[in-house]
């Protein structure tokens, strides 16, 4: 679990956010792993609005509530729509370059910081971690990690909003069994890394977990976990909330 902030040499995402937001258009965002084929993302995905966003993200945004920390926040657009619903909403990301094109474009509460970092953000009733917000943690051993930072973050009564994947679907043979190394690393384990025209970030490790796992990590640490809704793909939206 990373706990500091890019520098723009190290950043290929905020440099494609940057292209796209100055230029109207950007390159793809070329994507790395070990465990698949290399692949990219359209920039112009980041720049969604409220009634292009999948509806799963919309549901979020409408259950959000109260004070609000929009984490990983990318290009601002969950910020945006939450401001427009007239919500109050701050947002952070590790990115420089995301950062000021979000002051660019009308986030009103932006920060340069990392959630697991040492810098002071208050406290929220909703922390929202969309796009496989589960990701920032990294790896399965650092959930007991995540769930203490939320408990510092939420106020009484809040809540974390936040979507993943279930990658079982990738290791299930012809006959519907699943091919997974039960003693291995959890299956929804995996290493990315980034590059923008000539930015090439550095290697990290990014979560996909299903919902049963988020629950029994959840339950173990404190919190309830309520699955609110299914994607199309594999996908779900998860409201947790600290036990009283």
């Amino acid at each position: 679990m990373r706990t500091d902030t890019l520098t723009p040499e190290k950043d290929p995402m905020g440099a494609a956010i940057a292209d796209f937001h100055r230029r109207g258009k950007a390159q793809p965002l070329r994507v790395f792993s070990s465990r698949f084929d290399e692949d990219e993302m359209p920039v112009k995905e980041l720049f969604r609005t409220f009634d292009t966003m999948p509806p799963l993200e919309q549901t979020a945004l409408r259950m959000a509530q109260g004070r609000i920390l929009d984490v990983g926040a990318g290009s601002g657009c969950h910020s945006l729509a939450l401001q427009a619903m007239g919500k109050d909403v701050c947002a952070i990301d590790i990115s420089p370059l995301s950062v000021e094109v979000m002051r660019e474009r009308g986030v009103r509460d932006v920060r340069l910081a990392n959630l697991f970092g040492n810098e002071p953000l208050g406290t929220f009733d909703t922390i929202l971690m969309l796009m496989n917000g589960s990701g920032i943690i990294g790896r399965i051993e650092e959930m007991p990690a995540f769930f203490d930072r939320m408990k510092q973050l939420l106020r009484p009564g809040g809540c974390i909003l936040m979507d993943s994947s279930d990658l079982s679907y990738l290791f299930e043979d012809e006959d519907g069994g699943m091919l997974i190394d039960l003693a291995g690393d959890y299956y929804g384990q995996v290493d990315f890394l980034m590059q923008y025209r000539q930015v090439k970030g550095e290697p990290f490790d990014w979560l996909y977990i299903d919902f049963d796992t988020l629950s029994l990590y959840a339950s173990q640490c404190g919190f309830r976990a309520e699955c609110v809704r299914e994607g199309e793909h594999y996908n779900y939206l998860a409201r947790l909330s600290a036990d009283a």
